[in-house]
């Protein structure tokens, strides 16, 4: 990690606090997440927003809606990127990846909603681009889902699968505690 380090945080939107979704593991993640954002703010690192957003009415991601805002935890700053999209990662469509070169970053700090989705589907592109992630574990949440065998899937069980499969081939895996012990080292080291 160095100063060029980006935080990047995947659609910590109000639509995830819907009772449609059901049941979730890791209820401290946007504790965590804003914990990040604190320490990335003090150090004056980099800070990117993603929101997803739809031009679909039904859709608790509707642009302009109330579900669709950010989470006030995590509120984007004036001098901090917000990026919207429209599809699960946050590469397809938008300028991420011409942001990302222009700040010369060689590593990228990942977290948001949700584990299984934008958050995998992200985290795997950036991966593949060599942008060298790191997936904060316990700064992402999974919902519980059903399979098309029908059986219900533990949101526990997605999110570590989810982290098994990026694990060594897309991203490193770390805590939140062990990114802000690193970024602390950076800045004593500064």
């Amino acid at each position: 990690m160095d100063r060029r380090t980006p935080l990047l945080i995947i659609d910590v939107q109000k639509a995830f606090d819907d009772p449609s979704w059901g049941r979730r593991n890791n209820e401290h993640a946007e504790k965590n997440i804003a914990g990040l954002l604190h320490a990335w703010r003090k150090s004056k690192m980099p800070v990117i927003h993603v929101a997803h957003k739809s031009n679909q009415p039904h859709s608790l991601f509707f642009r302009g809606s109330d579900s669709s805002r950010i989470k006030e935890i995590v509120l984007p700053e004036s001098d901090e990127i917000i990026i919207e999209k429209s599809v699960n990662s946050a590469f397809i469509g938008t300028n991420l990846e011409l942001i990302l070169h222009e700040l010369g970053c060689k590593r990228i700090i990942i977290c948001g909603l949700t584990t299984n989705h934008c958050v995998e589907t992200t985290t795997r592109m950036a991966g593949n681009l060599r942008f060298n992630p790191i997936l904060v574990s316990d700064a992402t949440a999974a919902f519980d889902r059903t399979g098309p065998d029908g059986r219900r899937y533990r949101a526990e069980d997605i999110h570590q699968m989810t982290l098994v499969n990026l694990h060594e081939e897309f991203a490193e895996i770390r805590t939140a505690e062990e990114i802000l012990r690193r970024e602390r080292s950076l800045n004593n080291g500064a």
